[in-house]
């Protein structure tokens, strides 16, 4: 159960949804006081590929027990890829710098600086960064991202 709750600042909307329903809410009788956690840096993880590329994750399973989204970003050299996937995970890529190029069962999408891709659950992709300069994004994966649910074409 979640209720939810509606406020202005300064011209703004804000919408707040509580959850009504956690042990939380109900051994104290209303709302937990929660407060921002800050996530001082990330972890380092391995990547797949030809070549090396960077992967910070800021949460997810590994770096702060995020089970529902991973955020990570990436930097991968020119001539990176990867081997193709079928993971079981929404991910949304925000390229910061370069191009990413997405290939996918149909054909392929560059994807460039101030743009983003989604790639839904059950769809074969596979990513590389082809252009000179490499790339850098954002990928957040709902679920979070596991080695197990990625399903990487075989070698």
């Amino acid at each position: 159960m979640a209720s939810i709750r509606s406020g202005s600042s300064s011209g703004y909307s804000r919408i707040c949804i509580e959850a009504t329903d956690s042990p939380s809410h109900a051994a104290s009788g209303g709302p937990r006081p929660y407060m921002p956690r800050l996530i001082e840096r990330p972890t380092l993880i391995q990547s797949a590929g030809n070549k090396p590329k960077q992967i910070e994750e800021y949460a997810g399973r590994v770096n702060s027990g995020h089970g529902g989204v991973s955020v990570a970003r990436m930097v991968s050299p020119e001539g990176w890829a990867e081997p193709g996937q079928r993971p079981e995970f929404e991910e949304i890529t925000l390229v910061l710098r370069g191009v990413l190029r997405v290939e996918h069962e149909r054909g392929s999408l560059d994807v460039r600086a101030g743009q983003a891709v989604v790639a839904h659950p059950g769809e074969w992709v596979r990513y590389s960064s082809p252009e000179p300069g490499g790339a850098e994004y954002v990928a957040v994966c709902t679920p979070a991202f596991t080695p197990q649910a990625v399903h990487r074409d075989a070698h």
